[in-house]
């Protein structure tokens, strides 16, 4: 893609005049292709990966979706939790810069005051983890009681815009990306959910007989059956891309749409995806599908040959809020 002299505010402008070879000029690409697959009326669907809600990638995501700039998200359940454990316990975690130097005992010291640690953060389980685990068993047995069933993501709708947590917030609420979804009520899908932390805890309130019906919570096929019938009535008006954040089951996950719909459910006028990136940390290598160039997906059906294709090698912490503020014009 040609590179231009950026329009915007002046961190587009110093991508533009700066991010000119290589990965960098990957980054610019790529925001370029978002931009123009939006101004070409298509919509995105982003993905989450790794650890972005702990990275704090609300800081730019929730305003990316207040700007209808995201129309889909796919997460794994550790992304949509941990948001909202932000959001209530911000002020109780702790950073830890020097992480690489801990022993074993330095981490059963963490253990031992219930600090849970994603690489130099440490999660606290009192006012984050069974502060949430209270209020969506709140939510589950009401569901459960009365026959319903609803998404983990719809769960955590129904607690955020009850405003019964906003005396805990303790992060500018501008800044959660699940607030911002949920005030737009925001299409998510979470293939995997029963490993996170609060997937766990769901568990564990089936065990102790809390909650009577174990699928008061849908979950993966169900999610998949959803989002068929999205993608469909989706781009039979606009197309739909792909804006993948790190590997995994987040991007996995909903990328098979396509495939299913054409070779076990034979529509074959459904299109393919039209826009394809990925920020990742995996080189490329063997047999591993996070490390896989974008044509191989080609062969799968899942990306055309004239799909607008991109792979940024990079750290996504860095390179996500970059191209975000491309796409916004900051």
């Amino acid at each position: 893609m040609v590179q231009n002299s950026g329009n915007g505010g002046p961190i587009s402008q110093f991508i533009s005049h700066h991010y000119r070879h290589f990965n960098a000029a990957a980054l610019v690409d790529a925001a370029q292709g978002y931009r123009l697959h939006l101004d070409s009326g298509g919509r995105m669907m982003v993905c989450l990966a790794g650890a972005m809600s702990t990275a704090e990638l609300g800081l730019s995501l929730a305003q990316m979706i207040r700007e209808d700039k995201v129309h889909l998200i796919s997460c794994t359940g550790a992304n949509l939790e941990e948001d909202v454990f932000n959001l209530v316990a911000h002020d109780f975690y702790e950073r830890v810069p020097h992480y690489r130097q801990l022993s074993p005992a330095d981490e059963q010291d963490l253990l031992n005051r219930h600090m849970n640690r994603v690489t130099d953060t440490c999660i606290p389980e009192g006012e984050a983890m069974r502060r949430m685990e209270a209020a969506m068993l709140e939510v589950w047995t009401e569901a459960d009681r009365s026959g319903q069933r609803f998404f983990p993501h719809e769960f955590f709708y129904k607690v955020l815009l009850s405003g019964k947590y906003r005396e805990h917030y303790q992060i500018d609420p501008k800044d959660s990306w699940m607030l911002a979804a949920a005030e737009k009520n925001l299409p998510i899908i979470v293939p995997g959910w029963e490993d996170a932390t609060l997937g766990n805890m769901y568990a564990a309130a089936v065990i102790r007989g809390d909650i009577k019906n174990v699928h008061t919570v849908r979950t993966g096929i169900e999610y998949m059956t959803w989002l068929a019938e999205f993608y469909t009535r989706t781009t039979a008006d606009s197309p739909l891309g792909m804006f993948q954040i790190g590997g995994g089951i987040a991007g996995d996950f909903p990328i098979c749409v396509v495939p299913m719909l054409h070779q076990d459910l034979q529509r074959d006028n459904v299109p393919l995806w039209a826009y394809f990136c990925q920020i990742s940390d995996s080189t490329t290598s063997y047999g591993s599908y996070s490390g896989a160039v974008p044509n191989e997906k080609i062969t799968w059906g899942k990306l055309g040959v004239d799909t607008p294709k991109y792979i940024i090698e990079s750290d996504a912490t860095i390179v996500a809020p970059l191209i975000f503020a491309y796409v916004m014009g900051w």
